[in-house]
């Protein structure tokens, strides 16, 4: 079978994960291609991705490479299991690789936390508003692709609404709402999705007050889905020059950091869902 041209963000991340337990084994992709009967190649191809690879070929690789973590390499197993290629493959051609990766990252997703400052989580965004934020996009987007941007959007929102729906932390600065974006009828429209998504038992909306102060870092978003196991998690930052998706452990770490730091910062569930109301009710 040939290589895959477009693999999927998961089968690219059991490679790397795999290739991380065979660098620190000390183990060149040679020794580990001999080890399995076959060629430095099609280790090169399982690490990037391109050939998938079984559940007991993981567990012999990672049996191989002395990996201690049962939990891990039970993950990493499981992650051979879905061939499917998800709803999200339909704009293939249409929108970046990295908004595609993000939507199957999320659909993995365990749990999902997410810090914005200047804006509102794209997954808690009528599609109202998300229009028009996508109307401000510099350069400019033509008509066809703000729609296909926003029923990208709304089709993310799928893992809050579905039967096993992710647990959902937001983390929204009170800047953001006070963003009229539409005017006050979209803004209040929104604000009013905000008070009833945080009804939801498995999504928690915690405001950011003004007089909190400072904050960590630059206030660019941060999305954090979480994996099966923590060295599968990966963070999503909204940049200027694009999306970046990291999975460091450093990375991992610091961007925790800066999750727990904002709801530190934010008022509780009862109190944040006060605030989100009385500004509606000032439209």
């Amino acid at each position: 079978m040939p290589p895959s041209t477009t693999p999927t963000a998961r089968r690219r991340r059991l490679g790397a994960e795999l290739r991380k337990l065979r660098e620190r084994a000390g183990i060149t992709a040679t020794e580990a291609a001999r080890l399995l009967g076959g060629n430095q190649a099609r280790i090169s191809n399982i690490e990037a991705g391109r050939y998938g690879v079984s559940a007991e070929r993981v567990r012999t690789l990672s049996c191989h490479y002395h990996c201690p973590d049962e939990a891990l390499v039970n993950a990493l197993a499981a992650m051979t299991g879905d061939r499917k290629r998800g709803w999200w493959e339909e704009y293939r051609e249409i929108l970046s690789a990295e908004l595609l990766d993000l939507a199957e990252l999320e659909h993995h997703g365990t749990a999902l936390r997410t810090a914005h400052v200047s804006g509102l989580p794209g997954l808690l965004q009528t599609t109202d508003h998300a229009r028009e934020v996508f109307r401000q996009v510099v350069p400019a987007l033509t008509p066809p692709e703000i729609e296909h941007h926003l029923s990208f959007r709304i089709k993310r929102q799928a893992v809050i609404f579905r039967e096993d729906p992710a647990p959902y932390r937001a983390v929204v600065h009170e800047a953001a709402l006070h963003m009229r974006f539409g005017g006050p009828a979209v803004a209040r429209q929104q604000l009013d999705h905000l008070l009833a998504m945080s009804e939801r038992d498995h999504v928690t909306i915690r405001v950011v007050p003004f007089r909190a102060g400072g904050y960590p870092g630059t206030g660019q978003p941060v999305h954090y889905v979480h994996g099966s196991v923590p060295q599968l998690d990966t963070v999503q930052l909204d940049q200027a020059h694009g999306m970046a998706l990291l999975d460091a452990e450093a990375h991992l770490h610091k961007y925790r950091q800066v999750l727990d730091r904002m709801e530190s910062l934010a008022l509780d569930a009862a109190e944040s869902r006060d605030l989100v109301d009385a500004i509606a009710r000032g439209l």
